[in-house]
């Protein structure tokens, strides 16, 4: 179990969906879930969780919502990543998943208990 910002030490379950998420490359992105899917286990909201107790020691712009957007708070941050890495978006704004989404295959996948 890893610290995290405050003290707090992260379970098991979350140092796995921060794996995951290091290694999704600049300019890609995966859904909150399609990481517990890879997982195989948990589900997108605690994926989402999880991250959010990390704060910035994640790239947490590669994480995205099913529709490609993120929450209004984070919106302008992830754009200006976004544009840095050169990740696809569509007009409205919203990563476009179909040109972004990373084929995850031969992630190096961590092993955790059910978060």
């Amino acid at each position: 179990m890893s610290p995290r910002p405050g003290g707090r030490r992260a379970s098991a379950w979350e140092d796995a969906v921060l794996a995951v998420v290091a290694q999704v490359p600049p300019g890609r992105v995966l859904t909150y879930g399609d990481v517990a899917e890879l997982l195989g286990h948990g589900s997108a909201r605690g994926v989402g969780q999880s991250m959010a107790h990390a704060g910035d020691e994640v790239c947490w712009w590669r994480v995205v919502r099913a529709d490609g957007g993120l929450h209004e708070p984070l919106r302008a941050r992830a754009a200006v990543e976004h544009g840095r890495e050169g990740t696809p978006r569509r007009p409205d704004g919203r990563v476009d998943l179909g040109r972004a989404r990373w084929d995850a295959a031969g992630l190096d996948l961590p092993s955790a208990p059910p978060g």
